[in-house]
């Protein structure tokens, strides 16, 4: 699922946690500085950012040379010629584009960018079922239909169906109804601008300004509780009433836009994919479906994923992504308005790594997954490749080992150690030093590797724009252009060496037990895991020297 709900910053207080976005192209506020933070060198401004600049320098004082590398970004599509991105977009050199032929004979017909596969000849998929839908409405027949004495013997037939059926059925129950609470709560704070815009009086939006404001109705009581929160985030602080109310509606808009679908995605009797895909979605090993339409009927998050990646600054917009200036974005679709399907995640997976991708960045997850044997062994096939998956942690603010996001790299909780050394899973950090773990953000010493900015993160999305956007889908390819930027200089390393210089390079933080809530217990330093990579994995060495072996082995045990 994307994992990006807007205009959270208000709504905190109605029990929203998740994604922040603000329109920031015509913004007064707009701030240099704020737009490119996640950048920044630790030791010279205690901002937790990643040090990129500072990378590069170091490698190239090597002498080393980079090589492209191609970042495969399994996301919601990607807007391959935003004026940010065109540049730093993978073509594939084998195929022409728009013969309606299979050039290169891989199974995908003008696949000149990527593939999409959630798409087909009859157009392409936006809203699809959340997971646990396509579940309950798969198994309830067969776990409680009319025959209890069936019912019984299927149950006892099939035991870890049945479960992840009754998980299924009490999040299915929970998540409709926060659905609902949710369309509710952004409906009443539409209703409720003209409310907000009669209590500033003609001042403009500040903390001061706002705690002067004494409602005398319950309305405006409610009005000015959302104004308080608002009045804190940098894309309303300072705009006159005429300015917030014109970004507050443009806000509430697309906030309605989004949970819209979700009367859909929780339909038992919704099911697009036939109808649009074609495939036959029981076949597991079914691998040639899809289009070349790599943006699709929504490519928000996944374009702005890019941007963090391989985005080049343009014009006035000094945004830049970590590998911008050594990677290729190859988009492919994956990722509806909804939850990813498990056949989907497989073959992109496999897709991305047989085209060359030697990063893939999987921002998305989902807590039930009926495929996860045939994602499993994707994530082996990629290992077995020398491909490296970037995953975000989550956004529900939850201990991932009590609460799975798949795809996971570890079959069970109690497991040790991952059963792939390739997967490196990433929580999301902020600049405030008090709060360094995003409140949205999942967390586990175990099975989350390493922290990196993912809170009011700017960059790329359709239309030619750009915007603020928040969530651990936001750091994840912060690490993923931190992966693609050591993997250019250094291309012998294996994906195991790659998490480990991550990993043991991160600036520590103990504020809020943040050292708990990691392997690494820190915000990454690319610099310092390039520093780290050269002085342990390289210097000349091939990738496949006795030392560079033992640090795979030193990695998965871990």
């Amino acid at each position: 699922m994307k994992k990006v709900l807007l205009a959270a910053v208000f709504l905190v207080g109605f029990g929203f946690s998740h994604a922040q976005e603000a329109k920031t192209d015509s913004d007064p506020m707009k701030n240099k500085d704020l737009m490119t933070w996640y950048h920044k060198d630790f030791a010279a401004t205690k901002i937790y950012g990643v040090n990129t600049d500072n990378a590069y320098k170091y490698l190239e004082s090597k002498g080393l040379k980079p090589k492209t590398v191609v970042v495969g970004v399994l996301d919601s599509g990607v807007q391959v010629d935003h004026p940010g991105l065109v540049k730093n977009v993978w073509t594939n050199p084998n195929e022409v584009p728009g013969n309606g032929k299979d050039d290169d004979g891989n199974g995908y017909i003008d696949d000149v960018h990527g593939w999409n596969f959630i798409g087909g000849k009859n157009g392409d998929i936006d809203v699809d079922n959340m997971e646990v839908t396509r579940v309950v409405a798969k198994y309830k027949p067969i776990f409680e239909g009319e025959d209890s004495a069936k019912n019984k013997a299927n149950q006892a037939k099939m035991p870890e169906e049945f479960a992840m059926y009754m998980k299924s059925k009490d999040l299915f129950a929970k998540k409709s109804i926060e659905a609902k609470q949710g369309a509710q709560t952004y409906t009443m704070i539409n209703d409720l601008i003209p409310n907000m815009v009669k209590l500033l009086n003609g001042k403009n939006v500040t903390p001061e300004n706002v705690a002067t404001i004494k409602p005398s109705e319950q309305k405006d009581a409610i009005a000015a509780q959302i104004l308080t929160q608002v009045a804190q985030s940098p894309e309303f602080k300072g705009k006159t009433p005429a300015e917030f109310e014109k970004t507050m509606r443009e806000q509430m808009k697309e906030a309605l836009d989004e949970v819209g679908p979700q009367a859909k995605q929780y339909d038992l009797a919704y099911d697009p994919r036939k109808e649009i895909v074609g495939d036959n979605y029981d076949d597991y090993s079914e691998k040639n479906y899809g289009n070349n339409h790599y943006e699709g009927p929504d490519a928000m998050h996944g374009t702005h994923v890019a941007g963090i990646i391989a985005g080049l600054p343009n014009g006035s917009e000094v945004q830049y992504g970590v590998a911008s200036k050594v990677a290729k974005i190859m988009s492919v679709r994956t990722v509806p308005n909804g939850d990813e399907r498990d056949k989907d995640v497989a073959n992109a997976i496999r897709y991305a790594v047989d085209n060359g991708a030697k990063v893939l960045n999987m921002s998305f997850g989902k807590p039930v997954s009926p495929g996860k044997n045939v994602v499993w062994d994707a994530f082996k096939y990629a290992q077995d490749k020398g491909v490296l998956l970037v995953k975000a942690a989550g956004n529900e603010n939850e201990d991932v080992a009590e609460h799975l996001a798949y795809p996971t790299n570890f079959k069970n909780v109690t497991d040790e150690k991952p059963f792939v050394n390739n997967v490196l899973v990433v929580g999301a950090s902020t600049n405030d030093n008090n709060a360094l773990r995003a409140g949205f953000s999942n967390y586990n010493k175990k099975m989350v590797n390493v922290f990196a900015p993912g809170q009011e993160i700017y960059s790329t999305v359709p239309h030619n724009e750009y915007k603020y956007l928040q969530g651990t889908s936001m750091a994840s390819p912060v690490v993923a252009g931190a992966a693609a930027v050591l993997l250019a200089y250094m291309p012998n390393l294996t994906p195991a060496q790659v998490i480990e210089s991550l990993v043991k390079s991160s600036n520590p933080s103990t504020a809020n037990e943040f050292g708990t809530y990691s392997e690494a217990g820190g915000v990454i330093d690319l610099k310092k895991a390039a520093e780290y990579a050269y002085s342990n994995f390289y210097k000349g060495k091939s990738g496949s020297s006795k030392k560079a072996t033992k640090s795979v082995k030193k990695t998965v045990k871990k």
